[in-house]
């Protein structure tokens, strides 16, 4: 009989790192679509990217490109949106602590 070790797992895949591309790179690419006549995919394979990464800086290009209004945000209004989100974090733990202060010294005076 063959015994089997069944605990034996596969040593865990590296993490890759996640690669940042600067604002001209994207904004490069996106020309490359838009000029080739070719397909993100085909951009993309050609750049070495994946195909929905290229698709997605072409999808926001063109949100950005018509100045919003109502659909999808601009970057700047996503920027914006992510900023106004750290500050109502930011102020809710301010308020927090206050509270339990407030609860604190409402019971020390009351002792």
């Amino acid at each position: 009989m063959v015994q089997r070790n069944m605990s034996k797992k596969k040593p865990p895949k590296p993490k890759r790192t996640r690669r940042v591309h600067s604002p001209e790179y994207k904004a490069e690419v996106v020309r490359l679509c838009e000029g080739s006549g070719k397909s993100p995919e085909v951009i993309a394979r050609e750049m070495g990217l994946s195909g929905s990464l290229v698709r997605n800086w072409v999808r926001q290009a063109a949100v950005d490109a018509s100045g919003g209004g109502e659909g999808p945000l601009t970057s700047s209004e996503r920027e914006e949106l992510a900023q106004l989100r750290r500050e109502v974090k930011h102020l809710r733990q301010e308020r927090d602590i206050l509270k339990r202060a407030t609860a604190f010294f409402v019971k020390e005076a009351t002792s």
